[in-house]
C-alpha cells in the first residue's frame, strides 16, 4: 500500500518532509500532551524519533498522522489493545500520506466535534502562520466557520490536518471542492450500499436467531471490528484504483 501511494506521490510532485518536530512541538501540532506520546510511545503505537544532535529525538510528519489515527480510534470507542492489534495490521513503512487517508476514512463513521479556537491557537495546531486568505479557503472547504468573537474559529479537527496541506496544493480552489464533493457523493453511496448489505445479510438473520448465545457473541465481535475492517478495505481498494487511473493518464500523456 506505501508503495502505491508513494507511485502517486512521485507522480504529483509531493515529497515526505523529514522529521524535524521535537516531542513538545509536536504535542502542541497534534493537541495531545507529551506524556500520552511518551505513553503511546511506550506501548508501540508511536515509532521511536529520530535521533539528532545533542541526542534530542525528532519527529515527522508519519508520527503526527499516526497520532491523529491512533485518536480517531480512541473516540470510535476502540481500546488500547484494538488499537494496538488494528495498527499491527497495517504495513510497519506506511508514509504519512497513507495514514491520513486511513485517518480520514475512520473520522467519516463519527466525525469530531468542532473545537472553538482563537487564531493564535488554530496557527498553533496547523504549525504556521495563516492569513486572511487562508482563512477564506479553510472556511470554503468546511474545516472551519467564524464565530461571533473576532479571531476565534469553530474548527473540524478531523478535517484541520488536511485542509492545511491542500492550501500549498497547485489546484484551483474550484478544483479542490469538487473533488471534495465528488468524494463525499461516492463515499456516501458506498456507505449507503454497504449498511444496505449488512442488513440484509447479517442484522436480518441475527435478528432470527438472537436466543442463540454463540451467535449473540459472535455479533458483539463483528460490531467491534466492522468498522476498522471496513475502513481498512475502502482505503486498500480506493488506492489500489487510484494506482491504475494515474497510470492509465500518464501514459495516454
Amino acid at each position: 500500500m506505501a508503495t502505491e501511494v508513494t507511485e502517486a506521490t512521485e507522480a504529483t510532485g509531493t515529497e515526505e518532509q523529514p522529521p524535524t518536530l521535537t516531542v513538545d512541538e509536536l504535542a502542541a501540532r497534534a493537541g495531545v500532551t507529551v506524556r500520552t506520546i511518551r505513553f503511546y510511545s511506550s506501548r508501540g503505537l508511536l515509532p521511536p524519533p529520530v535521533i539528532g544532535p545533542r541526542r534530542v529525538g525528532h519527529y515527522g510528519p508519519e508520527h503526527l498522522s499516526r497520532l491523529a489515527l491512533i485518536e480517531e480510534l480512541q473516540h470510535q470507542g476502540m481500546t488500547l489493545a484494538a488499537i494496538e492489534r488494528y495498527l499491527e495490521q497495517l504495513p510497519p513503512d506506511l508514509s504519512a500520506h497513507d495514514l491520513a487517508i486511513h485517518r480520514a476514512l475512520v473520522a467519516t463513521w463519527a466525525p469530531d466535534a468542532p473545537e472553538e479556537l482563537t487564531r493564535a491557537e488554530l496557527e498553533r495546531r496547523a504549525g504556521r502562520a495563516l492569513g486572511d486568505e487562508d482563512l477564506d479557503r479553510l472556511a470554503a472547504m468546511d474545516v472551519l466557520a467564524r464565530t461571533g468573537q473576532d479571531d476565534t474559529f469553530r474548527v473540524d479537527p478531523g478535517l484541520l490536518r488536511l485542509g492545511v496541506r491542500l492550501l500549498d496544493v497547485p489546484i484551483a480552489h474550484e478544483t479542490i471542492l469538487a473533488a471534495r464533493t465528488m468524494l463525499v457523493e461516492h463515499t456516501r453511496s458506498a456507505a449507503h450500499e454497504l449498511t444496505r448489505l449488512f442488513r440484509d445479510e447479517v442484522w436480518d438473520p441475527y435478528r432470527e436467531r438472537e436466543s442463540d448465545p454463540e451467535h449473540l457473541a459472535a455479533m458483539k465481535s463483528l460490531s467491534a471490528h466492522m468498522q476498522p475492517l471496513v475502513v481498512q478495505a475502502l482505503v486498500t481498494a480506493f488506492q489500489r484504483s487510484l494506482k491504475e487511473e494515474l497510470r492509465a493518464a500518464f501514459r495516454a500523456e
